[in-house]
């Protein structure tokens, strides 16, 4: 697979596209990732994270016994710029949440239903 279709394969994912835009701007801690996706698990974070750091998208550095990512922006090349401008777009947003929500592993949230008020009935009255 060449530079391109390993760059376009590691973006593919919603996932991987929302941790990008978490280190767009400022470098984050694995914990730091995890805590601003709450729907997903520390052990995918760090399987996206990975796959980021293979395509080349992302890199690291120790920091005591963490590791800090940060995008490498100029691996994303003219694709850069089109992420910028997506990731600004309300519309993008409300996908993105969808799309993360329709994937997401496990048990969903329970919903909470009214249920209706049934009458009282005192059975004992009635003999």
């Amino acid at each position: 697979m060449d530079t391109e279709q390993a760059v376009l394969a590691a973006i593919a994912s919603p996932r991987r596209r929302e941790i990008l835009r978490l280190l767009w701007d400022q470098e984050r801690s694995a914990g730091e990732i995890h805590r601003a996706m709450p729907e997903v698990t520390f052990g995918a974070v760090s399987l996206q994270l990975r796959a980021l750091l293979e395509a080349g998208l992302v890199e690291a550095r120790a920091q005591q016994r963490q590791r800090i990512y940060r995008a490498n922006r100029e691996a994303l090349g003219p694709v850069g710029a089109l992420l910028e401008r997506m990731w600004s777009d309300p519309l993008w947003k409300l996908k993105l949440a969808a799309k993360l929500e329709d994937t997401r592993r496990g048990p969903k949230p329970a919903r909470k239903r009214k249920r209706p008020v049934k009458p009282w009935r005192d059975t004992d009255a009635h003999k």
